[in-house]
């Protein structure tokens, strides 16, 4: 019988698309290997309605099927339960998962019977499943798609909750924390999901720290180079005081490779063809990052300001604006329906077509990031859009939106020092002014100069990790060693 690997991840594509890579590279280099992915499908509203798809996603597993035979998909059967619409992709993984446990519990047992089920890999969302291996006496990893230094924060954090003197949320954002492997940062810049104890996500955060405590092995998309201090305090169990550190295996940078129809085809690469080398500033925020309208307009000045080329990708909130009718009348429309001359200001894209390019919604970040002209790169400091810029030696500027990215922040400025910080105003907003001059700060002036030096040597160490004999390579080889003696 083969040998199988199960991987569990939450919902949405970001977190179906960092297991998915973690797949491609276990078989790369253990071909022996079969990976199954399971699919969490979102539940029906009601008994006559069909199961919400995504059409996006569905072409993404049928791509990585039909290019890869030995990575297969199981859907976990869609639950009847009702859940509000509006819950965000990770609440709704979160509410779902634990309801489909049986299902998964099914879906193990009858891949046992015609394979050697070697291990089962949770994402973070998906930690409820845990209960199930357990039962199963299957053994379980975690894949965790944030930094060691997060890991590192998240580990302590049952031990952080249990000496804390008041509730984090009553103590003054600008004092002082301390965690193993962690620089001295502000409250400012800690999770906002580990602040309120009576919270959901605050208890959700320390039920999945002490699961994950308890399990065979973490697997980790860093590497050495990068994070020293906080791959330094788990390896010695600093994080872990009062107890026992699972097995670690730090195998990044996992990060995703666009396809040659990809690059052939999409308009922004095209474009990026005839910019110079290095001279062109991405501005891109992941898939839940966007603006409102107030926002946008201020970015558009900003970059119009600086005088840099420019790639940006735009989100807008869902808000209700006001803009001018036919007969000079004003009406309140969605912002989605909106163009984008009509979002940004009036004459910004005619003015600036010959530097920038502004593409709705999505673009190949990947992709943009390993272009020649791609010199400097504006992110919400997502750690997939990290990685990546890592992986292609891009400087940054840093604007941090949500979930940890205040603390990969941190991490980028004070640690690696590979970005420059964004002063914010009030509720994060950010100036054009301030936008313009870090920009331009980035592309053209000396501190701009060493940071671009600095991540030009990360992207060696990165290719380093990964190469024969690279710290990532041997502990891949150790992860799969140990599911080969399963």
């Amino acid at each position: 019988m083969k040998d199988t690997i199960v991987l569990y991840p939450g919902m949405g594509s970001g977190h179906l698309m960092s297991m998915v890579e973690l797949g491609k590279l276990i078989i790369t280099r253990h071909p022996s290997f079969h990976i199954t992915i399971l699919i969490l499908t979102p539940p029906k509203i009601n008994n006559n309605t069909p199961t919400p798809k995504n059409d996006s996603i569905t072409q993404y597993i049928a791509f990585v099927s039909s290019t890869f035979p030995s990575i297969t998909f199981l859907y976990i059967p869609t639950t009847q339960n009702s859940f509000p619409t509006s819950l965000p992709m990770h609440l709704l993984t979160l509410e779902l998962s634990p309801r489909n446990n049986h299902h998964v519990q099914h879906l193990l047992q009858s891949i046992s019977k015609t394979s050697n089920l070697k291990a089962v890999v949770l994402d973070f969302l998906t930690y409820s499943a845990s209960k199930i291996t357990t039962i199963l006496e299957i053994p379980t990893y975690f894949y965790y798609t944030s930094s060691a230094s997060l890991l590192a924060l998240f580990l302590h954090f049952p031990t952080f909750h249990q000496n804390a003197k008041k509730p984090i949320k009553e103590i003054h954002m600008h004092t002082a924390i301390q965690i193993p492997g962690l620089p001295i940062m502000s409250l400012e810049d800690y999770p906002d999901d580990a602040k309120d104890p009576t919270s959901q996500s605050y208890r959700v955060l320390l039920d999945s720290a002490k699961i994950v405590r308890e399990s065979v092995g973490i697997i980790v998309n860093t590497f050495d180079d990068i994070e020293r201090r906080a791959i330094k305090a788990l390896k010695e169990g600093l994080c872990i005081p009062d107890g026992i550190i699972p097995q670690l295996f730090f195998i990044g940078p996992v990060v995703s490779n666009s396809t040659s129809c990809e690059k052939d085809e999409n308009e922004c690469l095209s474009w990026l063809n005839s910019q110079p080398s290095q001279s062109v500033v991405l501005l891109s925020f992941g898939s839940m990052g966007s603006f409102s309208w107030t926002q946008l307009k201020e970015i558009a000045i900003g970059l119009e300001k600086s005088g840099q080329r420019f790639l940006w990708v735009v989100r807008c909130k869902n808000e209700l604006v006001e803009r001018v009718d036919s007969d000079g009348g004003v009406e309140r429309v969605d912002s989605e329906k909106l163009s984008l001359d009509e979002l940004l200001p009036k004459g910004f894209l005619e003015r600036t077509k010959d530097k920038g390019m502004v593409v709705r919604n999505w673009a190949p970040q990947a992709a943009i990031l390993s272009h020649d002209s791609v010199g400097g790169f504006v992110t919400h400091c997502g750690w997939n859009s990290v990685l990546e810029a890592v992986t292609y030696g891009v400087p940054m500027v840093t604007w941090p939106l949500y979930a940890e990215q205040k603390l990969n922040r941190v991490i980028l400025v004070k640690e690696m020092k590979v970005a420059l910080e964004l002063n914010e105003l009030e509720n994060g907003f950010v100036s054009a002014t301030e936008l313009g001059e870090r920009v331009k700060e980035l592309m053209e002036l000396e501190s701009g100069k060493e940071i671009r030096e600095r991540i030009y040597k990360m992207k060696v160490s990165a290719k380093e990790a990964r190469g024969g004999g690279g710290s990532s390579l041997v502990d891949l080889k150790r992860l799969q060693d140990s599911w080969r003696q399963q």
